[in-house]
């Protein structure tokens, strides 16, 4: 394995891990929000810097084999409703748009609204009858639509929408400035499902324009240091392709789709069945849950609760995070959605935020070391805190700022244990998996409010959806709806998408036979699944020939790791020494000393009880009174409550 760079882009830091043969280095720098190019290339200077002791990205750049990114911008785009205003064309007759409201009326409406216009569905063989294009492009516009979505109901929706592109794109040249952008719900996916097409091609639409912009922006200049391999783009299906071959909407949760990846490897790592997961980030946290080893994927994923046609990975991400703006609404605390990101960030970062955040809440009950946050790169500001919870917590309360950060503390630690219940049935076996920046802070109260007694924190806990995508391989899935006689059109999609991946894999820099290729058919009748692997025969089998639909699917995908199948140990040795006390605030006992232990200079085995930090340079984590820690072979932390 060469030189591989794996980066996470959040809401408020992007993460950097750089992994070589025999070490890794981590890095944060903040997101900025107004060019994601700069926080990517903030971040490889960063990386440069931890790698070779000095700043050197033009080296870091050439030595490298690949450089995979994911991000977490699809996911709290959609959480807090920040994007274009979308149009929606459809055939005259069609209940599309109602049936899309019904099942989410709040996300039908931001999206679309009432900017929907119908046209008479022509003979696709006569385009002298083809849809006065011109008035309904012209109508959507004039109401605010900036990106068109094409969607016909028919079971020739793929021929009508291609005689609509025709036409449209007569009358709209694509090089004029006024042409409006239009994706044509039918090229992105094909689905029996109306709704489910539509969906996708919506939210696809949606996420391009930022996604395009800057991945565009951070390959064009990655090419100015001559990198000998393209910007690989982690997807939310667990692979990785360039940019020219991602489409948006598998951007969508990629990043929390990369803690998973890591989850998957932690569990196996210590043999761990049941592992609930929650990555905190500055936005968002990202709950995921891994059993027997393995990541759950939906064959038809959904995003927000609605349905698209593209798999996912069951991971839910509410809108509560360590920038979550903290308010009070009808005499309750209210947790987000809204964030402040990195910018302004929390009040205490001093770059003009004024709302409390639980970053705030956390530095001022003393768990925070202002000196020492982010590795002592951003100094934090404590009367900037203490004003932002007066004047917007504890004042519209009437209690005094010491009773409010209890209150908030409380109030975050219930909205993501209630969260995490509500996600996965937790069972005595059930641990919690903790990481990103702000996931290990408050994992023992968020434990503690869902009845888990185990708590994994990784060594790697504030870059770990970056370390999880190290395991991603570079690879494209394809599918297509099997129509007619359905073994020739078995026949003729299998040589279609077969020459399809080995185009794309060449695209990638593989040749046939340097990646491995797999198919499988999967028929649903009356709304059962059945699945049949594609070996050197390719058939359908008799019971799946009076299926109600039977779908054709192949990846192909080049092996970039092999995973290693051994057990890591937890178990107690020498007592954890600590150099250092902090002043810790717990309500009604007041202020008190704590010890804190450096992370990163515990050896395996060392252990020690709550109440206690544990610091390192990205993550601070409180062991609550009751609980014990260990640090275990690999350098992870254990937290066990009581008996445990």
């Amino acid at each position: 394995m060469g030189m591989l760079i794996n980066i996470d882009n959040g809401g408020t830091l992007t993460d950097i891990c750089v992994l070589t043969e025999n070490n890794f280095y981590k890095t944060k720098t903040l997101t900025t929000p107004y060019d994601l190019s700069k926080c990517f290339f903030d971040g490889l200077r960063s990386a440069s810097k931890a790698v070779y002791g000095e700043e050197n990205v033009a080296r870091l750049l050439a030595e490298v084999d690949h450089i995979r990114y994911s991000t977490t911008q699809g996911t709290n785009a959609i959480v807090e409703r920040k994007g274009p205003r979308l149009g929606l064309i459809i055939n005259k007759g069609s209940t599309l748009p109602a049936r899309l409201r019904e099942q989410d009326p709040e996300l039908y409406d931001f999206l679309i609204g009432d900017r929907v216009s119908e046209v008479e569905l022509a003979d696709v063989d006569d385009e002298s009858k083809g849809a006065d294009t011109t008035s309904v492009i012209t109508r959507l516009t004039s109401v605010g639509a900036n990106r068109i979505v094409v969607c016909f109901e028919s079971e020739k929706a793929d021929e009508y929408e291609a005689q609509f592109k025709r036409i449209a794109f007569d009358n709209y040249p694509r090089h004029l400035l006024g042409a409006v952008p239009m994706l044509f719900a039918s090229e992105l996916a094909d689905d029996v499902s109306t709704e489910r097409r539509c969906w996708t091609a919506m939210i696809n639409s949606f996420l391009h324009p930022a996604m395009e912009n800057f991945l565009y922006n951070a390959e064009n200049r990655l090419r100015e240091y001559r990198t000998k391999n393209p910007l690989l783009i982690f997807r939310n299906d667990g692979d990785a392709s360039r940019v020219a071959k991602t489409i948006a909407v598998k951007t969508y949760s990629s990043g929390p789709r990369g803690g998973m990846e890591g989850v998957k490897t932690f569990s196996k790592q210590y043999n761990l069945p049941n592992v609930l997961s929650m990555d905190v980030g500055g936005t968002t946290t990202d709950i995921g849950h891994v059993i027997g080893h393995g990541v759950h994927e939906q064959r038809r994923g959904t995003v927000e609760g609605v349905p698209i046609s593209f798999a996912l990975c069951e991971i839910a991400s509410p809108g509560v995070g360590g920038s979550s703006i903290l308010t009070v609404k009808n005499g309750a605390i209210q947790v987000g959605p809204e964030s402040v990101g990195a910018v302004p960030g929390p009040a205490c970062f001093g770059r003009g935020g004024k709302n409390a955040t639980i970053t705030d809440v956390n530095l001022l009950l003393g768990l925070l070391d202002p000196s020492t946050f982010f590795g002592g790169g951003l100094a934090l500001d404590l009367e900037r805190a203490r004003t932002a919870i007066a004047e917007n917590i504890a004042t519209p309360l009437g209690v005094t700022t010491d009773e409010a950060l209890l209150k908030l503390r409380d109030a975050f630690e219930q909205k993501i244990a209630g969260e995490l219940k509500s996600f996965g049935e937790i069972e005595s076996d059930t641990v919690l998996l903790a990481f990103g920046g702000a996931g290990p802070m408050n994992a023992c109260g968020i434990a503690e409010g869902c009845g888990i007694s185990t708590v994994f924190v990784p060594k790697m806990a504030a870059v770990f959806s970056a370390f999880g995508i190290g395991s991603c391989d570079i690879g494209q899935n394809y599918s297509t709806v099997l129509t007619g006689s359905r073994q020739q059109a078995l026949e003729t999609a299998y040589a279609a998408l077969m020459e399809r991946g080995e185009r794309d894999m060449f695209a990638e820099g593989y040749g046939k036979g340097e990646y491995e290729v797999t198919a499988r058919l999967v028929a649903d009748k009356a709304g059962v699944e059945s699945i049949h692997e594609l070996g050197h025969t390719v058939s359908v089998p008799q019971d799946m020939a009076k299926a109600d639909d039977v779908t054709l699917e192949v990846a192909v995908r080049k092996k970039l790791k092999t995973e290693d199948n051994k057990h890591a140990e937890v178990s107690k040795k020498a007592q954890a020494n600590s150099a250092k006390n902090r002043s810790l605030f717990n309500g009604a006992a007041g202020w008190s000393d704590v010890p804190v232990y450096e992370v990163n200079n515990m050896q395996p085995g060392a252990h020690g009880t709550g109440p206690a930090i544990l610091e390192e340079e990205f993550f601070t984590c409180l062991v609550r009174e009751g609980w014990e820690f260990v640090v275990t072979e690999l350098g992870d932390i254990c937290l066990t409550k009581g008996d445990k």
